[in-house]
């Protein structure tokens, strides 16, 4: 990539979204650029599910194997972060990398992700994706009739609900509020449906590193368990999409697409967890290609209109005039300079011979006709077939 490299689109984040997109669009035959931090959400876990054919698949196979396939049809992919995007007087895009070389795009593709804001308790970063889960549907079957503690949090509902999902795959389900308060009716649905409830702060992970015992409440009860699962608040990467002036949500917070993943700015789209933090892998790809099959049809409008109006100009374009029309004009510029030319020259020149006559008729005529009479000429022809179009 260099500084006056000009891509058709430049998608940022290389992780399912980003990948399923540059795979379309590079078979398509746009020239796409994918840049990436290195940091994928899912890095820590060992394997990810819920992914047709691909499940049990560990994050960084899956990126490699999705990669190599991106680049094979002629993306290309650099692991750089962005510092700023800007629009240029064109329309177009530059983006500016931590590298400081700038790279432009007709349309970009923001598939950043989110981030996790894990709750400062000990023990949770370093299991974070391995003993400490977030998503039943990603790791509740590999924990399969364990023993397993749901840590409530800031996010009320889904905590709770997290307890009841995990019941389904276990029937050792406790849930420890961790400040959360329980309505009664709450509590008597969670109970009735085998979850155990219990009231208290959580302190800390027990286990030694790499391994799991349970948890510790502050008033230092232990609960045994094999699995952690928690709901962390979560953040969206989306700080340049708000910088490029893309609508927010009201609601959610998260900045605004609609189904194929277009913002309110034109010529920029987002998917993936990005603008929808529930997709798991395989659907943030389905985002990621949908928004790719857009994109696309959006160049391609962008090419017709051009092509339409280039052809249009060219059509509209006075046509320089034929060559028995240049050789009229040029006959009624110069006949009239000649006639009087001659008799202008006459009273001096009646001795002359007429060779010389003809000499100097030719000097003094010829360029005043070519250069000053013709032009004119041409532009009153030129106004008289345009105006019978």
């Amino acid at each position: 990539m260099t500084n006056k490299e000009q891509h058709d689109v430049i998608i940022i984040g290389a992780g399912a979204a980003g990948l399923s997109a540059g795979l379309v669009l590079a078979r398509a035959q746009a020239t796409v650029a994918i840049i990436d931090a290195g940091n994928p959400r899912n890095g820590p876990a060992a394997q990810m599910h819920g992914f047709v054919s691909r499940d049990g698949l560990s994050p960084s196979e899956f990126l490699a194997i999705a990669r190599d396939e991106v680049v094979g049809y002629g993306a290309t992919v650099r692991y750089e972060s962005v510092e700023a995007i800007t629009r240029d007087g064109d329309g177009s895009f530059a983006v500016t990398l931590s590298t400081g070389v700038v790279a432009s795009a007709r349309a970009l593709l923001l598939a950043t992700g989110l981030k996790d804001e894990l709750p400062h308790l000990d023990g949770v970063h370093e299991r974070w994706g391995t003993l400490v889960y977030h998503c039943p549907y990603c790791h509740g079957f590999e924990v399969l009739n364990q023993a397993i503690v749901v840590i409530g949090g800031p996010v009320r509902e889904m905590s709770i609900k997290q307890s009841g999902l995990l019941r389904k795959y276990s029937d050792r389900v406790t849930f420890a509020t961790n400040g959360i308060k329980l309505t009664a009716a709450e509590r008597h649905r969670l109970e009735a449906f085998g979850v155990t409830v219990v009231d208290g702060a959580v302190s800390h992970i027990v286990g030694q590193p790499g391994e799991l015992d349970g948890i510790a409440l502050v008033d230092g009860t232990q609960l045994a368990c094999k699995a952690v699962f928690i709901a962390p608040p979560q953040r969206p990467n989306d700080g340049l999409l708000r910088s490029l002036g893309c609508a927010v949500d009201p609601n959610s917070g998260f900045v605004a697409v609609n189904p194929m993943g277009q913002t309110s700015v034109p010529g920029v789209w987002a998917a993936g967890n990005v603008v929808t933090p529930t997709a798991q892998v395989i659907t943030a790809a389905g985002a990621g290609s949908a928004s790719a099959i857009a994109i696309n049809g959006w160049l391609l409008n962008k090419d017709l209109d051009d092509a339409s109006g280039q052809v249009t100009a060219q059509a509209s374009a006075p046509k320089p005039p034929s060559v028995h029309a240049r050789a009229i004009i040029t006959w009624i510029a110069i006949f009239p300079l000649v006639t009087l030319g001659f008799f202008a020259i006459a009273p001096f020149a009646a001795q002359w011979n007429p060779v010389l006559r003809a000499f100097v008729l030719s000097v003094v005529v010829v360029p005043l006709a070519v250069y000053l009479v013709v032009p004119q000429l041409m532009k009153i022809y030129g106004r008289i077939r345009s105006s019978r179009r």
